[in-house]
């Protein structure tokens, strides 16, 4: 399988190259209602080709928080070089992004649902065991995951206090918990200026979310939830250099309690289409700009060191096909006693991003984390993040039981995704960077997504 991918591989500095062009141009019960659903054909352009905003109602559901029932509205992005991203106030949810390949066709180049019915149904459905897709979500309070639910913390006046969360992956809490931020609707505003549209959107989580008592879903003897009550304001903005930025800015909104934080977006990638043939993501070059990884263990916990990435499928230093040595279980991979790929199905692993340099730095000065290139569509996605480490995860367990935004079902190998994170189950692994969010501090991340073609 390593011969394969020797063949195939592409030149690491034509693709850093490419990677600069891009950057250039920068400077509780839930009942849905569906009302106007999105279509499976892309949105118009924006009127004389520039930038625009526009907002429309996409139905109604049981707000978590509140209990009541509350208006969710979808919001189209649209630039001037035929790009157009829309997205839900429910959730947070990047539902499509559509742009142009080769010849002018374009395409939808993320996985999504068409109903706001489905994204209630089978996002991230808050019923354990069963945890979801997470198509396009924003992902908190913890993307990843917290070994066993459970995490200790200092806190003020207090000492080391424990805190339990609802385990509703095996025996993990992972992103976030049952009910988590994809399943709630934030407020939002229409953002314009600067060269970019966007929408701005906001949600309150407060202190002891996701805490149950004994004998909930997830929590058999009661769950304390997380500590803190925090505000977080994400921005999504589009501009005409066919980048999607996306900043959170979270503040521990309490004057005596430390909290754990870690955001993501849970956006599944295929450059070719969602609707391509099957497994047509397995095709399409991905790397990524890490020279170690954190391997897990049988719960997909890490195991609490970084291992090189070299010599082993986990090498996308260089231009691979997605698919290219997914199936190589020839070495055990940092795991003695079993195979880190046939655990997970597939990739589904932290790389640890490389140190920023000046050769890597780019739009808003932030680090490269990836690269995907479709060669058939001519279509790039260039990630830059500010995070540590980026979860790449390949559908391994989508199974053709979802039909998605056109129609089409959703089989392993349809797409893949850019988590731009902190590590998995950091709370718990002092070594790993901290993400502890101290009382009244707030915090500032981004990631892009580019896009050329």
């Amino acid at each position: 399988m390593r011969g394969i991918g020797r063949q195939r591989r592409l030149r690491g500095p034509a693709i850093l190259g490419l990677a600069a062009m891009v950057a250039i141009a920068v400077g509780g019960s839930l009942a849905a209602t569906q009302a106007s659903a999105a279509t499976s054909t892309p949105p118009a352009r924006a009127g004389g080709g520039g930038l625009s905003v526009s907002k429309q109602f996409f139905g109604s559901t049981v707000e978590p928080y509140t209990g009541k029932n509350t208006s969710v509205f979808r919001y189209t992005l649209r630039n001037a070089k035929g790009m157009s991203v829309q997205i839900l106030t429910y959730g947070g949810i990047v539902q499509d992004i559509w742009l142009p390949g080769k010849n002018g066709h374009r395409a939808d180049v993320v996985l999504g649902f068409k109903t706001l019915a489905d994204y209630v149904k089978f996002d991230s459905p808050p019923v354990a065991p069963t945890t979801g897709v997470y198509f396009g979500e924003t992902v908190g309070r913890y993307a990843n995951r917290i070994a066993n639910g459970k995490f200790t913390l200092n806190q003020p006046g207090q000492g080391a206090v424990n805190y339990t969360l609802p385990v509703n992956n095996g025996p993990n809490a992972l992103h976030g918990g049952i009910v988590g931020f994809g399943n709630h609707i934030w407020a939002d505003q229409a953002v314009t200026g600067n060269g970019s549209v966007g929408v701005q959107l906001t949600l309150k989580s407060p202190n002891g979310d996701e805490g149950a008592k004994a004998g909930s879903p997830g929590c058999p003897n009661g769950c304390t939830g997380y500590p803190a009550a925090i505000k977080v304001v994400l921005t999504y903005t589009l501009n005409n250099a066919n980048q999607l930025v996306l900043h959170y800015t979270t503040t521990n909104e309490s004057k005596d309690l430390n909290t754990v934080v870690n955001l993501t977006n849970h956006s599944y990638f295929n450059l070719a289409g969602e609707s391509s043939f099957p497994g047509s993501a397995y095709s399409q070059l991905i790397q990524i700009n890490a020279n170690k990884y954190t391997p897990t263990n049988t719960t997909s916990i890490p195991l609490g060191f970084q291992a090189s990435v070299f010599g082993t499928p986990f090498d996308f230093t260089h231009p691979f096909q997605m698919g290219a040595r997914i199936q190589d279980v020839s070495a055990p991979d940092n795991s003695p006693g079993f195979n880190q790929l046939l655990e997970a199905q597939g990739y589904d692993h932290n790389w640890v991003l490389n140190k920023q340099t000046s050769a890597s730095t780019g739009p808003l000065g932030l680090n490269l984390a990836a690269i995907a290139a479709d060669p058939g569509s001519g279509r790039t996605l260039t990630v830059w993040t500010d995070q540590p480490g980026v979860q790449f995860y390949t559908s391994n367990f989508l199974t053709g039981t979802l039909v998605g935004i056109s129609g089409h079902a959703y089989r392993q190998g349809a797409a893949y995704t850019f988590e731009t994170q902190h590590f998995p189950d950091s709370p718990n692994q002092p070594q790993f960077p901290s993400t502890e969010l101290l009382a009244g501090q707030t915090q500032h991340t981004s990631t892009i997504f580019a896009f050329s073609s």
